[in-house]
């Protein structure tokens, strides 16, 4: 993982053997990435380094943070479903995303069209978070682990550690998975064959 922030901008976030290659999906939205990051600091958030990722806050509380996908550069709002989204453009990564909400970007020339919505919206967020209303976060559907995950689990604090910050619907797609085969050492391959995407905090699909 990086520990500088300015690494993440010229090189990557480190998660992956693609850093500081151009298959590197941040050398990709390079451009679009270092826009936006002008944007909010214009806002007046702090920038720091977190998950290996540009995370913005205002007083300690995280309010927005910068990211990439194959199809698109990201600014996520933390608490994005609390926004008005007037402009009705803020977006879940996943159906089961209850709190967070994206803006996606493919070029420049869209960040650029909406630089004063951008702005708005990081603006009421920062409002959102002085006011400290929470999310009403629902209950996600409980899925039992199979034991020879437990076991990994149990054996591998890191593992443990990077699972539990997956969000529910990454959980549950993995414990889906995990789960499926009838015979134990087939639920034993499937599980070793992801542990590492696990560590890198990515579900199946990312």
């Amino acid at each position: 993982m990086i520990t500088n922030i300015e690494t993440y901008f010229e090189e990557g976030c480190g998660r992956c053997s693609k850093m500081a290659t151009p298959l590197c999906r941040v050398r990709t939205w390079e451009n679009e990435l270092q826009l936006l990051r002008s944007i909010i600091l214009e806002c007046g958030l702090v920038e720091e380094l977190k998950w290996s990722h540009p995370c913005y806050t205002f007083n300690k509380k995280n309010i927005v943070i910068l990211g990439t996908t194959k199809a698109n550069c990201v600014l996520g709002f933390f608490k994005g479903v609390l926004l008005e989204d007037s402009q009705k453009i803020l977006v879940a990564q996943t159906e089961n995303m209850q709190s967070a909400r994206q803006l996606q970007f493919t070029n420049t020339e869209q960040i650029v069209n909406i630089e004063n919505t951008i702005k708005a919206y990081i603006f009421e967020a920062i409002e959102v978070e002085k006011s400290g209303v929470k999310v009403p976060i629902k209950e996600p559907i409980s899925i039992a682990i199979p034991e020879e995950f437990q076991y990994f689990l149990d054996m591998d604090e890191e593992l443990k550690t990077a699972f539990e910050g997956l969000t529910p619907g990454r959980q549950k797609g993995y414990l889906l998975h995990f789960s499926e085969p009838k015979q134990s050492k087939t639920k034993t391959a499937r599980v070793e064959k992801w542990m590492n995407q696990i560590k890198r905090g990515k579900g199946m699909h990312d």
